[in-house]
């Protein structure tokens, strides 16, 4: 690879690859999105990249390849300093990745429990997604972004992941925005960013896709 070369190994549907390109996005830095084919034959390149989970998102920068999306995001924002992603001081950093940790060990586990459930299970996962959902509210609290004023790195974290959600509610038959009206409002919000609007799938499509994953699970 040439020098400044980046390229991401995405897959369209993802969360976790649209979080870094939202990321790249807000820095305003190009990229080459290499599709890859999760279902019928991962990629060498994939493989070689990311030999030990195999999967994305991959960023591969000059031939160097970073893994996992959080870590990817936090590499954006140091590689590209403007505009910062992370809060200046290094107590707003700790907190930022603290609920960035809390995000990553439990909305999208919660979420998946509930397409991949029926009856009484279900509703537990419902009831379990909905309170980590009023969790991340209360820390939203009366500011425009997690991190403040600015739209940030918890926000392009969750935001990504918010892309789901409408399947969510769909197969849970619930609304986020009837229990959470903060939240709500916060994820509108952020959707109408150029960065995330360009790059958040339609909510239909992703719907479709993980009805597909139900059939492939036998959830019907």
């Amino acid at each position: 690879m040439g020098e400044d070369e980046l390229v991401l190994l995405d897959f369209w549907a993802s969360p976790f690859c649209a979080r870094v390109k939202i990321a790249l996005a807000e820095k305003g830095v190009a990229f080459e999105s290499r599709a890859e084919d999760l279902f019928n034959g991962k990629s060498e390149l994939l493989l070689k990249s990311n030999p030990t989970y195999a999967k994305v998102p991959v960023l591969l920068h000059n031939g160097k390849s970073v893994n996992e999306s959080s870590i990817i995001v936090s590499y954006v924002d140091e590689t590209w300093a403007s505009p910062a992603l992370l809060p200046p001081c290094a107590y707003g950093k700790a907190q930022a990745r603290f609920w960035a940790d809390y995000i990553d060990k439990k909305v999208f586990e919660a979420g998946s429990s509930i397409w991949r459930s029926r009856g009484e299970e279900l509703e537990v996962a419902k009831k379990e997604f909905l309170e980590i959902v009023r969790t991340l509210e209360n820390e939203l609290g009366d500011k425009a972004y997690f991190g403040g004023e600015s739209f940030g790195y918890v926000d392009i974290l969750l935001i990504g992941l918010v892309s789901w959600f409408d399947a969510y509610e769909r197969f849970g038959s619930f609304k986020v925005e009837d229990e959470s009206p903060k939240f709500a409002a916060w994820a509108k919000k952020c959707l109408l960013r150029e960065s995330v609007a360009n790059v958040i799938p339609e909510a239909d499509k992703v719907y479709e896709f993980i009805a597909m994953m139900r059939k492939m699970n036998g959830i019907e």
